[in-house]
């Protein structure tokens, strides 16, 4: 995969980790939304075509291109599907060297029947994600002229399972619950790191899959926002950020969530890695639109796009909608991103143009899913509502050892 591709995708995931508010759960996927700006930036003209190659990362002269090649070594990769697609209004004409610059078998029209149209979409939507996200994120309008959309899916197995167990938190905001906590114990304590950024500790734990896909749990000193929890992920991923590995840590405490100790032991033993967590499915649906400048949006009805069409266009919907699933078997994602285009109006004529700069500025924890090699991010999040333990096979006896 080109770095810089990747680099762009870790930006963006960054930024958008920003905004994400400490009181819910959320997941999202700059890897869903990169190549649908990429390519609208190159039907783009003037200041929309300026804000959104800002935005990527990349000069708008080469986001297609490398917009293609992010979605075809997604594609590549075992448990990993990505796909996009273009619809448009039958009487629509796009330019043919805008549409010859999207992957083969991506488009397709609609007409006046917007309910089958809908329903054409929502079964795209649920097919490229395995049913993960079951209908597409936006509806269609009697105004919509294009609808460009991207769907991302990721599974895979743990090499190592872990074990069901009730894990019911004496502290932080899940105190009193009981929830379905997964315990497994490793040989391998360099899966677990613990590194210092400007905002506090974060411990890091790294869990592989069996198909070159890594999850990882990423939990940050009490007090800081997800924002900062989920930022310090991506240099971990990037590896802009020191680590000390847990076969080089002191006894003690010595991060969040993480302690050193001896045990007596009746042989020698090499070093172990005893993870208690929690099972947890996250669901979110994001309106891109609002906040625009994170995305290189345009926000006004004037045309943007004459590169993509004669007929003056504008953006009328930008969403996406995502889900994960973190089990004592494995990891599942799903993540479909959609942006509508409705008619613009022709532009004012301005002598000069200017550019806008946007400054954006228990125990809940993040996660990151990447590819292993290279680490492309493909889904990012905060966890703040963990699966309950089924009531069901909770006894008296499992009940006490839970809050041991």
């Amino acid at each position: 995969m080109s770095g810089a591709g990747i680099r762009a995708v870790s930006r963006l995931t960054a930024r958008w980790a920003r905004t994400v508010a400490a009181d819910d759960g959320t997941v999202f996927s700059a890897a869903g939304v990169w190549p649908l700006l990429a390519f609208l930036a190159d039907g783009a003209a003037g200041q929309a075509r300026t804000e959104l190659s800002e935005a990527l990362g990349v000069p708008a002269e080469v986001a297609a291109a490398a917009a293609r090649q992010l979605l075809a070594d997604t594609a590549s990769v075992t448990g990993l599907d990505a796909a996009l697609g273009l619809w448009t209004r039958q009487s629509l004409r796009l330019r043919d060297d805008w549409r010859a610059g999207l992957p083969a078998g991506t488009y397709g029209t609609f007409g006046d029947d917007l309910i089958t149209a809908q329903e054409r979409l929502d079964a795209w939507a649920a097919e490229r994600t395995g049913g993960l996200v079951e209908r597409m994120p936006l509806k269609l309008t009697r105004d919509a002229q294009v609808v460009l959309a991207s769907a991302l899916s990721l599974r895979t197995t743990w090499r190592q399972p872990f074990t069901e167990m009730p894990l019911r938190p004496e502290h932080g905001p899940w105190r009193g619950r009981t929830l379905l906590g997964l315990f497994r114990r490793s040989v391998r304590p360099d899966r677990v790191g613990v590194a210092a950024t400007p905002d506090g500790h974060v411990t890091a734990l790294t869990v592989p899959g069996d198909n070159g896909i890594d999850i990882h749990l990423v939990l940050g000193d009490e007090g800081m926002t997800p924002g900062q929890v989920i930022t310090a992920g991506v240099g971990l991923v990037e590896r802009t950020l020191a680590v000390t590995e847990g076969g080089r840590l002191p006894l003690g405490h010595v991060g969040p969530g993480l302690h050193v100790e001896q045990r007596p032991s009746a042989s020698p033993e090499p070093i172990a890695l005893d993870v208690r967590t929690v099972a947890y499915e996250v669901r979110a649906d994001h309106d891109l639109l609002a906040d625009p400048p994170l995305f290189g949006l345009p926000t006004t009805a004037h045309a943007h796009f004459p590169g993509i069409s004669d007929s003056p266009l504008t953006i009328g919907a930008a969403r996406q909608s995502a889900v994960a699933q973190f089990s004592a078997k494995g990891f599942r994602a799903g993540a479909v991103t959609a942006v509508a285009a409705t008619p613009g109006s022709a532009p004012p004529q301005l002598a000069h143009t200017t550019t806008v700069l946007t400054l954006t500025y228990d125990r809940p924890f993040a996660f990151l899913t990447t590819t292993r090699s290279p680490r492309l991010l493909l889904t990012s999040g905060w966890v703040t509502a963990p699966t309950p333990y089924p009531a069901m096979h909770l006894t008296p006896a499992s009940a006490s050892r839970a809050s041991a």
